[in-house]
C-alpha cells in the first residue's frame, strides 16, 4: 500500500472536488481518499510520500484524440483553410510517413508522460504506432481507422483495416485497448462504415469519427457543391455525397462514439449526438489553424479537449492545448472555464473512453499526477486557472499505482 499526501487534491468528485491537506491510499486502484490524518491512521504500514506547500495532486490527463503517425510535420503542411491543408496532406503524406519511426514515436510518448498525459485515444491510420504503444507505459485506446469513398475499393480497404484491427485485438490488455475509427462522412463510403460499425457493435468496442470539421464538409454534405466536389472528383469523377449529416449520425446508433471537431454541426445535430450518449471532442488549436473557427462549447452539455496531431498543431502537450482553449473561448468567465477545461481532460474524458480513470475516487485506477505550482494563493477555487496557466511538466506521474 502507498500513500500520497498533498496540499491540494483535485478529486473531480461531485461532492468534494477539492481537498485541502488530503491524502490518497492506493495500490493499482485507489483504496481511500480523505484527510491526511485519517488516511495515515487507517494505513499505518503504508509507504508514505508527502507533497506540501504548493503541490497539487490530480488525475492523470486523458488526451481523447491524438495522431502519432504524422510527428514529422513542422513546416510541411499548409494552414489557414481546410481544403488547402488537405491537399497538402495528400501531396506530402508519403514524405511524412517515411520520417515517422519508432524512435520519434517513443520520444513523443515519453514527452506525454513527462507532461502528465497518462491515457491517449490514438487514431491509427497505418499501424505504424502499434509496436511502440504496446511496449510503452501509457494507457492506449487504439482507434484503428477505416476510410475510402470509392465503391470499388470497399472490400480492399475493409480487409486492410480488419488486419490492423485483428492485430491490436491480439495484443489487447488492460493498458492497450483496441477500438475503431470511421474517418468522416465525406471520406468513408457508407457500406465501409457499416461493415466497421457492425464489427464495433459485435465486439462492444468504442468508435471515433471526425465530424463537421470544415465549411467545405458542411457544403458538400448539404448540397454536393463546393471545394470538396472538385477535390473528391479527382479520385472519383462520379463522386457525390452518400449520406446527409443526420444520416451519418444515425449510423452510430447504439455504438458509443466520440464525435471529433463538430465546428460546423448544427444545434440539432449536436443535440442528436448528445441524446445518443455519444461524446463530443474539440481540438481548439487544430480548428484555429485549419479553418479559423471553434466549437461553441456553450451549446453542448459536456466536451473533451484534445490535441489532434502534429498535422494541425505545434504541440501535443495537453497543458498547451488547455492554455489555448482558455484564450480561444474568451467570452466565458476564466475561473469557470478553467475548471471545465480541466474536467474535460480528466473526468469527462475518462467517461468518454469507458475507463475508471479521470476521478480520484475509491475503486478507480490510481492514475495520478503531481504538479508543483510556482507560488502560494488564498482562493483554492483559483487552482484550476493557475494549473492551466503555469504547468508545462509534472513532478510525478503514476499509472495504475506505478510511478512512471
Amino acid at each position: 500500500m502507498q500513500i500520497i499526501t498533498a496540499k491540494y487534491i483535485l478529486t473531480f468528485q461531485e461532492d468534494k472536488p477539492i481537498m485541502i491537506d488530503g491524502a490518497i491510499a492506493f495500490d493499482k486502484k485507489i483504496v481511500k481518499v480523505g484527510k491526511k490524518e485519517e488516511i495515515l491512521k487507517s494505513f499505518p504500514d503504508a509507504t508514505i510520500k508527502e507533497f506540501k506547500e504548493n503541490y497539487c495532486l490530480l488525475p492523470g490527463l486523458i488526451n481523447t484524440h491524438i495522431h502519432l503517425e504524422y510527428l514529422a510535420n513542422k513546416t510541411t503542411l499548409e494552414y489557414g483553410e481546410f481544403v488547402k491543408w488537405l491537399k497538402s496532406v495528400i501531396k506530402y503524406q508519403q514524405k511524412l510517413m517515411d520520417r515517422c519511426d519508432d524512435k520519434s514515436i517513443k520520444q513523443t510518448v515519453d514527452m506525454l508522460l513527462k507532461t502528465g498525459t497518462t491515457t491517449i485515444g490514438e487514431i491509427s491510420s497505418f499501424g505504424l504506432d502499434i509496436d511502440v504503444l504496446k511496449e510503452s507505459k501509457i494507457n492506449v485506446i487504439l482507434f484503428n481507422e477505416v476510410l475510402g469513398s470509392s465503391p470499388e475499393g470497399v472490400d480492399l480497404m475493409y480487409q486492410n483495416f480488419l488486419q490492423r484491427y485483428q492485430t491490436t485485438k491480439s495484443l489487447a490488455d488492460e493498458r492497450f485497448i483496441p477500438a475503431i475509427s470511421v474517418h468522416s462522412p465525406y471520406s468513408t463510403h457508407p457500406i465501409l462504415a457499416k461493415k466497421a460499425l457492425g464489427l464495433a457493435k459485435e465486439d462492444k468496442t468504442l468508435v471515433a469519427t471526425h465530424f463537421m470539421e470544415s465549411r467545405a464538409e458542411r457544403e458538400w454534405l448539404d448540397s454536393g457543391t463546393g471545394e470538396f466536389k472538385e477535390l473528391l472528383q479527382k479520385f472519383n469523377p462520379y463522386a457525390k455525397p452518400l449520406v446527409t449529416a443526420k444520416e451519418y449520425i444515425y449510423l452510430f446508433d447504439e455504438i458509443k462514439t466520440l464525435f471529433v471537431h463538430n465546428c460546423f454541426a448544427t444545434d440539432e445535430e449536436l443535440k442528436l449526438i448528445e441524446e445518443a450518449n455519444h461524446s463530443i471532442v474539440t481540438c481548439p488549436v487544430s480548428n484555429r489553424l485549419l479553418e479559423n473557427t471553434k466549437l461553441d462549447i456553450s451549446k453542448v452539455k459536456s466536451y473533451c479537449v484534445a490535441t489532434d496531431g502534429l498535422t494541425s498543431n505545434i504541440s501535443l502537450n495537453l497543458w498547451d492545448e488547455l492554455r489555448s482553449a482558455l484564450f480561444v473561448h474568451d467570452s466565458i468567465d476564466i475561473d469557470l472555464l478553467s475548471k471545465e477545461l480541466l474536467k474535460s481532460v480528466t473526468k469527462v474524458a475518462g467517461e468518454a473512453l469507458n475507463l475508471d480513470k479521470g476521478i480520484l475516487k475509491e475503486g478507480y485506477d490510481a492514475d495520478m499526477i503531481v504538479v508543483e505550482l510556482p507560488d502560494s494563493f488564498e482562493d483554492s477555487e483559483s487552482i484550476y486557472k493557475w494549473l492551466i496557466l503555469h504547468t508545462k511538466e509534472v513532478k510525478e506521474s503514476y499509472i495504475q499505482g506505478e510511478k512512471i
